[in-house]
């Protein structure tokens, strides 16, 4: 993993506690699903959505990417799907790579680029605007974690979920072209990588301690 991606993970280990109980709650229900999966060494597939899938969706599809990773938590696949296609905002972009993600345009030149997202040697994935149905998604046995209001109301049914939760967030197209843009979408990051880490922190205690109970 990259130095910079991994400093950010260090640091937001250490931030757990600015998460409210309220909220750890509905990360402790992906935590379990996931903890399921893995004992059952079944695929543990997480689907990020909201509803233009160019904001807090990637975010999610990314941050949880890397913090399976940071755990060594295997057989997770992250993706990332809205109610509609419009293309990854070059705002989320700048903040991801503000804490050391590199991101490059396959092709700069479509309305709605596929990049090549790397946080580390060999550590890999592509992102591009997409509606949640598309073929590049999941469409049995996946989580679908709801990153928006929006995306929360106008999704009622999502087929094959085996999961959903509604883990939403403030919008930070809200402060475009302000003097703010910057902060906030790295707050936005921030947020959701720090939630995405404490997720897979739970599941590496739980495996860690069943695989000291059958030690024993």
């Amino acid at each position: 993993m990259f130095k910079l991606v991994t400093q950010q993970c260090v640091l937001l280990t250490q931030e757990f506690d600015l998460i409210p109980e309220a909220r750890k709650e509905i990360l402790n229900r992906l935590a379990a699903y996931i903890i399921v999966n893995s004992e059952q060494q079944k695929p543990i597939q997480l689907m990020y959505v909201c509803t233009h899938n160019s904001r807090r969706s990637h975010f999610g599809q990314l941050w949880a990417h890397v913090a399976a990773d940071y755990f060594g938590i295997s057989n997770v696949t992250t993706y990332s799907g809205g109610t509609e296609a419009t293309a990854f905002n070059p705002n989320a972009i700048q903040a991801l790579q503000e804490v050391g993600f590199e991101i490059t345009a396959v092709d700069s030149t479509l309305p709605n680029p596929h990049y090549m997202v790397r946080f580390g040697e060999g550590k890999q994935t592509t992102c591009f605007s997409k509606v949640f149905d598309h073929a590049v998604n999941p469409t049995t046995d996946f989580a679908a974690i709801m990153t928006c209001s929006d995306a929360e109301a106008n999704c009622p049914f999502i087929p094959g979920v085996a999961l959903r939760l509604a883990t939403t967030y403030d919008d930070p197209k809200a402060f475009d072209g302000t003097p703010l843009q910057a902060e906030k979408y790295l707050e936005r990051s921030t947020q959701i990588g720090r939630e995405c880490l404490y997720v897979f922190s739970q599941v590496k205690s739980h495996l860690n301690q069943s695989q000291n109970h059958v030690s024993k």
